[in-house]
């Protein structure tokens, strides 16, 4: 299958990697902004944390989608990857200062307190305590001197993505339907890292009878 990528030139691709992520940080900019003008309603500081963890499962599942989109449809968007695992990796963490300084005022006996009560917190705490070390050798310099770990510890992203699924399900007592949505996206994306492997064997082990096969015939 032919691969498509964005049309942009080879000068001007470094820039647009810059602008993903001035764009994905503007809503976090934004909404920080309307809590400040007092526009976020009752419950500011409820409505910023729940934003702020939304556009981490957005994030996230984009990241997860970019292998997966150029293998199915030819769409390659690799070079953008990094800037969303990254963008995934500050959202998460902003979530996570808005719910410690603002919403928990850096009490950790309230937070101890909030985790018992609340058990889905800890597996956000897991996924964003391994999305760190994912975005500190998220670099060129980290690649290379990591060499296959580096492919290893970045497989990761599935275990977080599992454990920020069920963070953002656990969330409520009832599932709305975005939630749905992005649950079911993540569950998908998971599977289909898990099958691509059986799949190549397979294709692979087709690949070595045909050509016994031939070979017998010849």
């Amino acid at each position: 299958m032919a691969e498509l990528s964005i049309a942009i030139p080879k000068r001007w691709q470094p820039a647009s990697v810059w602008l993903l992520y001035a764009v994905g940080l503007l809503p976090a900019a934004w909404t920080f902004y309307l809590g400040a003008t007092e526009q976020l309603g009752a419950d500011p500081v409820k409505t910023f944390e729940l934003f702020l963890g939304i556009w981490t499962i957005r994030f996230l599942i984009l990241t997860l989608a970019v292998s997966p989109v150029r293998e199915l449809f030819g769409w390659n968007y690799l070079r953008y990857r990094r800037a969303l695992g990254l963008l995934t990796f500050y959202y998460a963490l902003m979530h996570f200062t808005v719910y410690m300084v603002l919403d928990q005022a850096m009490d950790i006996q309230a937070v101890i307190n909030d985790v018992l009560k609340r058990p889905f917190i800890m597996f956000g705490m897991a996924a964003l305590a391994m999305l760190v070390p994912l975005a500190v050798t998220s670099n060129n310099v980290s690649i290379r001197r990591l060499g296959a770990s580096w492919n290893w510890l970045h497989r990761l992203v599935y275990v977080i993505a599992a454990s920020g699924a069920l963070h953002f399900a656990l969330s409520t007592k009832i599932l709305d339907l975005e939630q749905y949505i992005y649950v079911g996206l993540i569950i998908a994306l998971i599977l289909y890292r898990s099958w691509r492997p059986i799949a190549r064997s397979r294709k692979k082990s087709q690949g070595r009878t045909r050509n016994r096969a031939v070979a017998s015939a010849s």
